[in-house]
């Protein structure tokens, strides 16, 4: 009998911005990059991505919905998803989600391990923030977790997010059932 993971405790912290970042970031030295929005993302890349950038800060809400489920939300017209390309391979990923024309949710933000520390993840964000910006939304938010990358809450406020609220929840790791099943899908 396999022990299922024990869950954690999450600190969960909300944070919006009311106006576009002010800071302004070359794309670091000797780095290609390319930055290409993913309209109809196949569901299997989709998984990839949010497996690979979310496996260390315990990422697992989409891993667990079913196919129906994660289409319908990916290929939602407010919903939008953009790839991060580093030297021609995939390196990360953000989502937004349009609520209504006042209010847009930076869902998801990330980079996939091997671009980590290559000083490419300010520069990534501020990408992000300008893409929803040209919407001209009211406010922006997002939220994050002490689960997250130990840096993640600096940096949302480094480029104007401020907190609005915290509060705790419960994270419940991928099961060793739940991660062969994944890996099947090839995930």
């Amino acid at each position: 009998m396999v022990k299922a993971p024990s869950s954690l405790k999450a600190h969960i912290t909300r944070l919006e911005m009311t106006a576009p970042p002010k800071a302004s970031l070359p794309v670091p030295i000797n780095i290609q990059t390319a930055i290409m929005r993913a309209p109809d993302i196949p569901l299997p890349f989709y998984r990839y991505l949010y497996r690979q950038v979310g496996a260390r800060w315990q990422w697992v809400d989409r891993m667990r919905m079913v196919d129906e489920d994660l289409a319908r939300a990916l290929h939602d017209k407010r919903n939008n998803i953009s790839v991060l390309y580093v030297n021609g391979a995939p390196a990360g990923f953000y989502e937004y989600f349009v609520e209504d024309e006042d209010t847009i949710e930076l869902c998801h933000f990330g980079l996939i391990e091997h671009a980590l520390g290559l000083g490419i993840g300010k520069w990534f964000l501020l990408q992000a923030l300008y893409a929803i910006w040209t919407l001209n939304p009211k406010r922006v938010t997002t939220t994050t977790n002490n689960l997250d990358h130990p840096r993640a809450l600096q940096l949302y406020q480094m480029f104007g997010f401020s907190p609005v609220s915290t509060g705790a929840g419960i994270v419940r790791p991928l099961s060793d059932k739940e991660l062969l099943e994944l890996s099947k899908k090839g995930c």
